[in-house]
Formats: C-alpha cells, structure tokens, sequence
C-alpha cells in the first residue's frame, strides 16, 4: 500500500515545519493531531474492531485527494538514502474484488522495479464508503530477489485471520485527523494523520497547489516517519522519509490508460514485469 511508513504522535508536530520549509510552502500552517482530536471521532482507531455495511461503499472514488478512475496510472521516481532509484507505476486497475469481509474494492497495482527488474509487486484493494471516506481494505504483495518470490510478508485481507479495514483518505480531510489506515497484528499496522491543507509541492511533474499535507506512522517501526502530499484531483505527488531514512518519492508523470491496459494491470500475474 504505498509503501507506509510510521510516526510518534510527538514527533508530528515538531517535524512538520521542518517538511515544509525544505519541500513544501503553503498557507495554512500545520497542527499537531493533539489540538483537534474530535474531528478523529468517526474514524477507525487502533485495533478497534469495525462493522462495514457492503451496501454503503463503491469500488469508485471521487475522493479529491484520491481518485480511483480505472484506467488511471502514476509514474513515480523512489530516490533512497544511499542515491539508488526505483520506477514506481501504481495503476487503477478495471477489476474488482470481494473482499471477506464484504465490501467490493477496487484492485490497484503497485509495481516497483530496479534497471528494468521487477522488485515489488502488489495488489492494493480501495472502496468509498457513502461519506466519501476512501477505506482500504488489504492487498496481496510479493517482494523478489534475483527474479523470484523472496516474501509475501504484509499481505492482509480484512476479515481474514483478524485483519481489520482501515482510512487511506478521509471524506473531508483537515488538519488534526488521526485515523488506522490498515491492522493486521504484528504485520501491518500503519496509521495516519492530517497535518495541514492548503500546501504546494514542487515535483519532476510540475508544480501543485492546495495540496494535503499527512503523515504516516506504524506501530511496529515506532522511528520512522513519512510525510506525503496529495493534490486535488491527481492524488499522490510527492512523499518524504523525514526520520528512519533519507527517501523521496515523486510523481513523474500521471496518464490514462486504455481499458485492456487497466484490465491486464489486473490480471497479471504478481511478478511479471510490469508493460
């Protein structure tokens, strides 16, 4: 999913104007998730169980901030610590799943590769419920080494073996949001948290305005910390490791894609180089 990463509620505050200075400006300075903590209320926390009426949700999203038009896709740059580069292509695929728990999601194909070589290939699951909120709800991912399946670990489905749904996208996000983005004991437990809105960031792809600004946190890597930014009606443009490495990730391009290209992104086999 993304490639989350985690966050201390103490460290959002102080670190955010760091984010800001060195990779973004904007209007609205960013507030510590402590100082709106009622606006969190209707969200997932934790490992607090959840009950999803399958009637509520789509396999669509309108979601500003996260769109899943199927056939769109995002070329993205990962640029780590030690200066070595990935091509990132996360596509909305036109397939569907069922997840156990009963909500139809949409299956997005995250595929990472190195000098042409596939390194990481997953398949994210998103739905909307009625409210707007974008819920994400497990993914199947496999990581290879010298061409094959090294390890599948952190795949997850809700409602299998107590794996629980979680908010990748809040329906009307704003600064002070704390929310579960996914639970699964022990292998996914990642978390985020609005830090401010009407921000800017400058990528290979251009530059964006009125940008959502988050963080992203697990309680299983209680030192890393990822900031990302979001802009209305493209999605994800730019993500930073600010505290357990030195990564970026930023948005190269953004297209459409034909309808058997949105197909076959879903039906590919995991690990087949992604075309």
């Amino acid at each position: 999913m993304y490639r989350q990463r985690p966050t201390q509620s103490l460290m959002l505050a102080t670190s955010a104007v760091l984010l800001l200075t060195i990779a973004a400006c904007g209007e609205d300075q960013p507030s510590s998730p402590a100082n709106d903590a009622s606006s969190s209320g209707d969200l997932p926390q934790g490992s607090d169980p959840v009950e999803l009426d399958p009637a509520d949700f789509t396999a669509s999203s309108d979601n500003r901030y996260f769109p899943l038009e199927p056939g769109r896709q995002w070329t993205y740059r990962e640029t780590d610590g030690s200066g070595g580069t990935a091509k990132v292509v996360v596509t909305v695929t036109s397939e569907t799943k069922q997840v156990a728990n009963g909500v139809e999601a949409r299956v997005v194909r995250d595929t990472v590769s190195e000098d042409g070589e596939t390194t990481e290939d997953t398949f994210d699951w998103y739905a909307q419920d009625a409210d707007g909120n974008v819920w994400y709800l497990g993914e199947e991912t496999a990581e290879f080494e010298d061409g094959k399946v090294a390890t599948r670990e952190g795949s997850f489905e809700a409602g299998v073996n107590g794996g629980l749904p979680g908010v990748i996208m809040p329906a009307d996000p704003a600064a002070g949001m704390e929310y579960r983005q996914e639970y699964y004991a022990g292998k996914a437990e990642d978390n985020g948290a609005i830090l401010a809105t009407g921000q800017q960031a400058e990528t290979a792809s251009g530059h964006y305005a009125d940008a959502l600004l988050s963080a992203d946190s697990s309680a299983i890597e209680p030192n890393v910390l990822e900031y990302k930014l979001y802009a209305p009606d493209v999605g994800l443009v730019l993500t930073l490791d600010v505290s357990g490495d030195a990564g970026r990730e930023e948005l190269v391009s953004t297209r459409m894609v034909s309808d058997a290209s949105a197909k076959a992104a879903g039906t590919t086999p995991l690990g087949e180089a992604y075309k």
